[in-house]
């Protein structure tokens, strides 16, 4: 917990790849890269400073024999203040982040009940890349604490580069889950009070590619560099194993090294660069190559698209006969990565970064750092690190001919690579050090600080110890009111175990309608009702209003500025008054005529309106605040009364049930189902599809979970 009340409490949530705070596995990946050194560092940087009371990393726990059980710990510290924390993520596995979609709302809802267990509260959650945002803005509604996110990279950005090598859509899609990514980030946009970027290049041409473009929230604070690392060559590299591996390769290794370091990663451009040393003469005359292209056992274990760069390194060296002058050593330490670029600055050598687009450029700080000048790709972060250091030259990564110029350039003048040289020790020393980035850090979060209180729920003590034990939460109309004969075994269910399952329904309609109903079809009034979508939260016996919950969807919400954008569109007409409410919009559509979910959505986004949009059975558009959904509602009610998620089970069959039934809940979708609205959910193993309909589905899950089977009394 943090130090005292004055003090900030940040939570930084980074959830793929290889996170531990020592011998970090750098470049065994495409996941295991800069961020991940990144988000450690930067816990450690803020764990030093005086501002801080406490820093905690949330990363996915890792249980996988085939990488090291460190990724197992559930703790580990970095420094007094600071530390990694791991949240289970769905599968136990070691797996890439487009597969770990589905198990978001797992994580999401395994950080929360941390959090609540421990009696944390952040003052700042900061998310890390589009996963990262999804889990962020989920614990940013449930907590009421502001949003801080730095994406790395971005979707868009992505999309349109790997349209442009050649890949269709329907690839990318398949490969990458880009449509959710995208997705993702459009909603942290919406969400996050601060965007942390790292040049001013990512603000103009890369965010300014979104409908949540909010350039006056965004800002630039440069990642910063262990100076204690990262120094010009003292002498003291002679004997360092790295330094014998190279010579193996090399006739003459005493030659001023080109130095590549990154991940095998198409698009790192690592090809290029080779065929750039091997078209110019002068250049393989004067100078090594070396490329350190992450670890590797066998080229052929490897992923398929890194098994492919490095297979065409190998085609490459053999087409223009560059063995003796490449090397391309098979493993390296996180602590040779500072050693090989005090070896390349020792020869006079270069660093170079050829990469098709560079976000920012980590590795060439580094390399300035140590005394090595920088040749970088013209696109993205090097323009702000070479105009603040000084230290180098731009290339256009496709140009072979101006690689190789720019390192001609830099070898074959001695004079200008010491002023080189050394600008960039200095401007690393101004610019880039954790110090000063920290400082600026604390400067723009302390702002968004905001005091939480504590929310006092409408439901009496008396009631939330009574039925605390687990729930039950269904839809109405699609699962209670379709089966007469169904429904009344389910009631005379829900009735046995009254004194220890708690039994709420959510439903889209108003309170109103919804009484209308259950009196209709002898439903007994439940302990919780969940009423227009989520937006409204009631308590047996006299249905009393949670005011709290009214204040927590509050936020954001501007439902005159949403009816003027959807009043001219086609195909929309808006529902009867008695479907309305202050906190649910509510329109007939026509998906013959009205733009699509999408669409839609885009639009709400260019206006700025941070809402959810639901489409129910094809023919009903429901817009409510941002916080609020019949999900956000039952993890509401979930805390309130203390149920834990795993002993909820929630039943539904359409798309404004979905997010009730991902994360933590028991699910059963059931058989009379909407099927295009909830067939994302087939593939989530914990969701249980019935095949019968209605409350007979229900029973169905009931048995197939055995639900009540150790249903008792809370403290019994």
């Amino acid at each position: 917990m943090p130090d005292s009340q004055d003090k900030l409490y940040i939570l930084l949530i980074s959830i793929h790849g290889l996170i531990r705070g020592q011998h970090m596995e750098l470049g065994r990946d495409a996941d295991t890269g800069g961020q991940t050194k990144y988000v450690v560092e930067l816990a450690r940087a803020l764990g030093e400073h005086p501002d801080i009371g406490q820093v905690d990393l949330m990363t996915r726990r890792i249980q996988d024999s085939g990488v090291s059980s460190d990724y197992a710990r559930l703790e580990e510290r970095l420094s007094d203040k600071a530390r990694i924390v791991r949240i289970e993520c769905g599968e136990e596995d070691y797996l890439p982040k487009e597969q770990l979609w589905d198990s978001l709302d797992n994580f999401a809802d395994n950080a929360h009940t941390y959090l609540r267990e421990n009696g944390l509260v952040p003052d700042i959650i900061h998310s890390h890349y589009a996963d990262a945002g999804y889990v962020g803005v989920r614990l940013s509604h449930l907590l009421e604490v502001p949003l801080a996110h730095t994406g790395h990279s971005l979707g868009r950005v992505k999309r349109r580069r790997l349209l442009a090598m050649g890949l269709k859509r329907e690839e990318i899609e398949l490969r990458y889950n880009m449509t959710r990514r995208i997705e993702a980030e459009e909603e942290v946009l919406g969400t996050a009070e601060l965007v942390i970027t790292s040049t001013h290049q990512e603000i103009d041409q890369q965010y300014g590619l979104y409908n949540r473009y909010q350039p006056q929230r965004m800002k630039v604070i440069p990642p910063g560099i262990e100076l204690a690392r990262f120094f010009p060559p003292d002498g003291n590299d002679r004997d360092a194993p790295i330094k014998g591996e190279l010579a193996r390769f090399l006739l003459n290794p005493d030659r001023p090294i080109v130095l590549a370091l990154s991940r095998p990663d198409a698009r790192k451009n690592i090809n290029t660069l080779l065929e750039a040393y091997g078209e110019s003469e002068a250049l393989r005359r004067i100078a090594n190559l070396v490329i350190v292209a992450g670890n590797r056992e066998d080229i052929r274990e490897m992923e398929e698209g890194a098994q492919e760069v490095m297979t065409d390194i190998l085609l490459a060296i053999d087409q223009y006969d560059l063995y003796g002058k490449v090397a391309y050593p098979k493993h390296h330490q996180s602590d040779d990565v500072p050693v090989l670029y005090r070896l390349a600055a020792t020869t006079q050598g270069a660093f170079i970064n050829p990469a098709l687009t560079e976000p920012f450029g980590l590795t060439l700080i580094e390399a300035a750092a140590s005394g090595l000048p920088i040749v970088a790709t013209e696109d993205g972060g090097p323009r702000d690190i070479i105009k603040n250091c000084r230290n180098g030259y731009l290339i256009d990564p496709l140009d072979k001919a101006d690689i190789a110029k720019a390192l001609l350039r830099m070898l074959s003048d001695a004079n200008s690579w010491r002023r080189l040289a050394d600008s960039g020790v200095q401007g690393v020393r101004t610019h880039y050090s954790w110090q000063a980035h920290v400082r600026e850090y604390v400067a723009a979060v302390r702002p968004l600080r905001q005091e939480v209180q504590a929310v006092v729920p409408a439901a009496s003590v008396e009631q939330r110890s009574l039925y605390n034990d687990r729930a039950i939460f269904s839809d109405l109309d699609q699962n209670l009111l379709g089966d007469p004969k169904s429904l009344a075994d389910f009631i005379a269910v829900i009735r046995e175990y009254r004194k220890c399952a708690t039994f709420g329904i959510a439903t889209g309609r108003r309170l109103d309608s919804a009484l209308r109903a259950m009196k209709q079809y002898g439903i007994p009034l439940p302990d919780i009702l969940i009423t227009s979508l989520g937006t409204e939260i009631y308590y047996a016996p006299r249905l009393t209003a949670d005011q709290a919950w009214v204040k927590h969807i509050d936020h954001l919400w501007n439902p005159k500025s949403v009816q003027r954008i959807l009043a001219e569109l086609p195909g929309l007409k808006r529902q009867p008054k008695t479907e309305q409410s202050h906190f649910k919009i509510s329109y007939y559509i026509d998906p013959r005529e009205a733009p699509s979910l999408d669409e839609i959505n885009t639009l709400m986004q260019q206006h700025e309106q941070t809402v959810n949009l639901f489409m129910s059975f094809g023919q009903y558009l429901d817009i409510i605040p941002a916080r609020a959904s019949k999900g956000f509602a039952l993890r509401w009610v979930a805390e309130q009364w203390d149920i834990p998620l795993e002993h909820i089970l929630a039943a539904g069959g359409s798309g404004a049930d979905e997010d009730m039934m991902r994360g933590n809940t028991m699910a059963v979708v059931v058989a009379n189902r909407h099927h295009e609205e909830l067939s994302a959910l087939a593939d989530i193993e914990h969701i249980y599809f019935a095949k019968q309909s209605c409350a007979a589905g229900i029973l169905e899950a009931i048995e197939y979970y055995n639900f009540l089977g150790n249903c008792k009394l809370s403290g019994a």
